[in-house]
């Protein structure tokens, strides 16, 4: 009892508008397109902010066996990374995902989830499944929206995120290039903002700054806040009569954040003068308010649980004449009231052939909202149903058309719908199945245990509450014992401490107008009174039921035998014995009142009953002579409508009754009920006026018996019309099953219709971007002065630029010839060995050629590879050179004159250099431009102990073993000497192996030539010994 006992909750940890704890969470937007999707989406991404800190995930009609361009494309849009879906990737902020073809999408804890669809491809409605996915994991945090398409997919979606307080933004439709999907989105009411395509990424914005995304539940609403909640409430009570005090605060809140917001105002006060100016807003936020996500079969499992393991045996045990009783509390549009009534409708089917099952199933389905209700009564909705329900059921107890499907008129009759506030409204009684499903999570705690007690006393005995998965039973396991605790499916127990529904305080608990005619009154003691029920046909209640007792009693011994039959006059039950005026027809078996109606009663009785079903006119003590045991005696019968348990076809109740002492011989003529014709003035008959009499019996007794024969015929003729009838709906039935044949392929057709608009979207743009690259590639071909020639594997022309007509004489008919085949204007050269080493060896070559007329070109070979790195032929340009080979051949003499004049003006200058060292007496070197020795005096040599040949053509810094690579000589020459050409008394000190320490004094000279291209340095040196310093 564990379960039992457990809490109805509300989810704390879902984001809400009025709260004050921060959430690191971010919206997840889902964007479903079909037919021109593309260029919304692209229109999309071009005005949207790459910061938005939301993810969008695109959900495309897209076609199964393509392979999807989608993401190419748009990342040419937008800045933010634009991915393919892949199996168990969590969405990222600033990010954008695209379903993979034929896949189907939903979202958990924020992880895409992908799987191979399991309808076939005209039924699927990929962007439903993933919105309700979407709504039920991110509740408030999720946005939908439905741009251009064909079809209706993505309204549901739309409905459950609706529902989540999430948003919905719709494409304006006469700004979709497809105005289906938008369409329906916005007249099913499931938008809340209708845009342009441009106009959404600024509302979005707008969207995200809000509170509501950025904030997260409290665990209680701020009293001040709480105080504004109750203004607005209290407005809306006044102006609709409706109470939401008891409704969940963090539900109540989230939903009148939201009307406050899409108004832009912030503060409750503003908000409360803004209802009382704004009748309008107050219809808008009282629809906002009511709770209307449902689907058929919703939660599957838990329907076959419904139809095996609840109804299949209760309805096994239930004996003919039975009343079954369903009550769906809160049906929103009637998903689910019709969904009970299509199990019910196949347990009965499967049930007749082997189970005498004569019961009455009526189901009574409620809610507050007016306008669900309306939806609900017409039974008809968008094809996106397909979804939820199975192809044979579809086939079975919907009938399709282009705007959708509409439930048959079997299963409508069924079902009652009615305006009903289920918290104030009394409810219906003796009930075998209550469903009230995801509503009273929406409640407080108090308004739970009222609606527990109300649906226990609403229940019979052993009757069934069927609940959704969120909510449990309160602390009254008393009144509840678990049947199926998964599913939530409770039976009841019977509770002699609980007589009476909880009420709330100044509530009747007797029916009102809003019931649209359901009565279900509760002032009298027979319904006040707790029920003690078997689950049989009879129905027995406490003794203390006096009034019943009494009731039964009465008319058992009082009541004049009766029939109750339809409109047709076949009989649906029989009270008290009726052998005097009916029997059984000849010929097959029939239970219709007319054909079992003794001799003098069938004509007036078949009249009154075709007055009384046509008219709806009763007919009161009809009084007719009836044979019966052998003799005629009078009879008085009545036939009265009565008002059906379902509402579109009338009852007739045919009572009868015996006139005392009226029994007559066989022998008299028929008809004696009428008047005898008077006697004579003196008491005595004349025979003249008996003959007149007989004559005129026996012309009425003919009479009779020809209305008899034509009756007969009539019949007869009516029997051939129904035997006709039934061949038309046989027939009617091979055109119906044919005509859904048609629609399943015309929705395929529809499918592949949208899938190939999307596709020829995709191959538009890429043929738009293929078209701008090759235009970029000619004008880039037709700029350049370089012949190009682009060759297959046989060496024959595929392409030239026009530059290539200067090489080779060619002309616009020669593509697909061998190259070698054309005339070249190259002078003693053939590339045909070189490009067919290119093709054999993949390495490219290069080499100068020149032609006729003296024009040069750099013949360059190399293969052609495609994107996948396939060879398929060889590129061979030529790049003009003339100008280049011109240049090089003048620079070329240029250089060589140079180096002539340079090597005279070097000899000159080495002949003074060594005519200057071989004159002076002080050691002396001369050394070029690059510090190398070109010469040095005899004093030089002598002084330092070295050789010409260890002196000249070396480094400076070389000589000796390198004494003179000392840091103060490199500061003298490199950085010095090429500013100062002179240079006086600069002193070193070093050490030299031979002669020890030294102290030399430089006198530096920097000697530039006439030309300026070369320069001497003249380094002379004063060297003394330490010892003598």
């Amino acid at each position: 009892m564990d379960e039992l006992a457990k809490p109805i909750t509300d989810d704390t940890s879902v984001p809400s508008a009025l709260s004050a704890l921060p959430s690191p969470a971010f919206p997840i937007v889902g964007m479903g397109a079909s037919a021109g999707g593309l260029e919304a989406f692209e229109t999309f991404f071009r005005t949207c902010p790459i910061d938005t800190n939301m993810a969008f995930v695109l959900v495309p009609h897209l076609d199964p066996g393509h392979a999807s361009l989608l993401t190419e494309i748009l990342q040419r849009c937008t800045a933010m990374p634009v991915v393919e879906a892949l199996d168990q990737i969590a969405v990222e902020p600033n990010h954008v995902y695209v379903i993979p073809p034929n896949r189907e999408m939903a979202i958990l804890h924020g992880v895409l989830q992908l799987s191979v669809p399991e309808l076939a491809r005209g039924q699927r409605m990929p962007i439903d499944s993933f919105l309700r996915s979407l709504a039920e994991d991110q509740a408030e945090r999720a946005i939908g929206i439905i741009l251009s398409g064909t079809g209706t997919d993505g309204t549901l979606g739309l409905r459950a995120i609706l529902g989540g307080c999430g948003i919905c933004m719709v494409q304006e439709p006469s700004t979709a290039k497809y105005d289906g999907m938008p369409s329906s989105a916005i007249h099913s009411g499931y938008a809340t903002h209708i845009l342009p395509v441009e106009q959404m990424p600024a509302m979005l914005m707008r969207v995200a700054s809000q509170a509501l995304y950025r904030l997260r539940v409290a665990p209680v609403v701020p009293e001040k806040v709480q105080s504004g909640i109750n203004k607005i409430l209290q407005q809306l009570r006044s102006s609709t009569g409706h109470d939401f005090s008891l409704y969940k605060k963090s539900t109540i809140a989230r939903r009148i954040q939201r009307r406050m917001a899409h108004n832009a105002i912030e503060d409750e006060s503003d908000y409360v003068r803004f209802l009382r100016n704004n009748p309008a807003e107050t219809q808008l936020l009282f629809r906002e308010l009511l709770i209307n996500v449902t689907r058929f079969f919703r939660d599957p499992e838990a329907f076959v649980v419904l139809k095996e393991t609840i109804l299949r045996p209760r309805l096994l045990e239930m004996s003919a004449g039975y009343d079954f009783r369903v009550w769906v509390a809160g049906c929103a549009s009637g998903e689910e009231a019709y969904s009970i009534a299509i199990v019910l409708m196949e347990l009965q089917e499967e049930l007749k052939n082997r189970h005498a099952l004569e019961m009455t199933v009526q189901i009574y389905a409620t809610d507050l909202d007016d306008e669900a209700i309306a939806v609900a009564r017409t039974g008809r909705y968008t094809p996106n149903i397909a979804q939820d329900v199975t192809p044979e059921r579809l086939r079975r107890f919907f009938t399709q058309d282009d705007a959708g499907y509409k439930v048959k008129k079997d299963i409508r009759d069924m079902v009652v719908f009615a305006v009903q506030n289920v918290i104030k409204d009394p409810p219906f009684t003796r009930l075998d199945l209550l469903s009230c499903r995801n509503l009273m999570i929406y409640l407080e705690s108090e308004l739970q245990d009222r609606l527990i007690h109300s649906f226990h006393y609403a229940l019979r005995t052993n009757g069934v509450l069927f609940l959704s998965t969120s909510e449990s039973i309160t602390s009254h396991p008393e009144l509840f014992t678990a049947i199926d605790r998964k599913w939530k499916f409770y039976r009841t127990s019977y509770s002699p401490t609980q007589s009476y529904p909880k009420t709330p305080v100044g509530i009747a608990l007797t029916s009102n107008n809003n019931n649209n005619g359901i009565t279900e009154p509760l002032s009298t003691s027979a319904e006040m009174t707790p029920q003690v029920d078997s689950g049989q046909a009879s129905t027995v209640r406490l003794p203390g039921n006096v009034a019943t007792l009494s009731t039964h009693a009465l008319l058992q011994n009082f009541a004049p035998a009766s029939v109750t039959t339809d409109k047709r006059g076949n009989i649906l039950y029989v009270h008290r014995d009726t052998g005097r005026y009916l029997r059984p027809a000849p010929g097959p078996v029939s239970n219709n009142v007319v054909e079992m109606a003794r001799e003098g009663l069938q004509l007036d009785l078949r009249n009154a009953i075709a007055l009384a079903a046509a008219q709806s006119q009763p007919t009161l003590n009809r009084q007719v002579s009836v044979k019966t045991n052998g003799g005629f005696s009078e009879v008085r019968f009545s036939v009265r409508v009565l008002p059906s348990i379902k509402s579109s076809e009338p009852l007739l109740l045919i009572s009868f009754e015996d006139i005392a002492g009226s029994e007559k011989s066989a022998a008299q003529p028929a008809a004696t009920h009428r008047p005898l014709a008077r006697r004579g003035k003196h008491g005595a008959t004349t025979s003249e006026k008996d003959a007149r009499i007989e004559a005129l019996e026996r012309e009425l007794a003919y009479a009779r018996e020809n209305l008899q024969t034509s009756s007969e015929e009539q019949q007869a003729f009516n029997e051939e019309l129904k035997s006709i009838n039934e061949e038309l709906q046989s027939t009617n039935e091979e055109l119906q099953s044919s005509n859904e044949e048609l629609e399943t392929s015309k929705e395929e057709l529809q499918s592949l219709n949208e899938e190939t608009i999307t596709v020829n979207s995709e191959l538009n743009a890429k043929i738009e971007q293929l078209t701008g690259i090759q235009n970029d590639l000619k004008n880039l071909l037709d700029s350049s002065n370089s012949g190009t020639l682009f060759l297959d594997h046989h060496l024959c022309i595929r392409r030239y630029t026009p530059a290539a007509v200067n090489v080779y004489r060619l002309i616009a008919s020669d593509i697909g010839r061998p190259l070698s085949d054309i005339t070249s204007n190259l002078a003693d050269t053939d590339l045909s060995v070189d490009l067919q080493s290119v093709l054999d060896t993949l390495i490219p070559v290069e080499r100068e050629v020149h032609s006729s007329d003296r024009a040069w070109y750099l013949a360059r070979i190399q293969p052609y590879r495609t994107l996948d790195n396939v060879i398929e032929g060889v590129v061979l340009t030529f790049t003009p050179i003339t100008d280049f080979k011109r240049a090089s051949e003048a620079a070329q003499r240029a250089s060589e004159q140079l180096a002539s004049t340079r090597q005279a003006g070097t000899q000159r200058m080495l002949d003074l250099a060594e005519g200057i060292g071989n004159t002076v007496v002080e050691p002396l070197l001369v050394l070029d431009g690059s510090l190398k020795v070109i010469c040095a005096s005899r004093s030089f040599y002598q002084y330092f102990q070295l050789t010409a040949e260890q002196t000249v053509g070396r480094n400076i810094y070389e000589i000796g073993n390198g004494q003179w690579a000392i840091p103060a000589l490199r500061e003298l020459l490199e950085n010095i000497l090429p500013k100062n050409r002179v240079m006086d008394g600069f002193v070193l000190n070093t050490t030299y192996p031979s002669i020890g320490p030294l102290r030399m004094v430089l006198n530096a000279r920097r000697i530039v030539t006439a030309s300026g291209d070369s320069d001497l340095i003249l380094l002379a040196t004063v060297a003394m010994d330490v010892k003598e310093v």
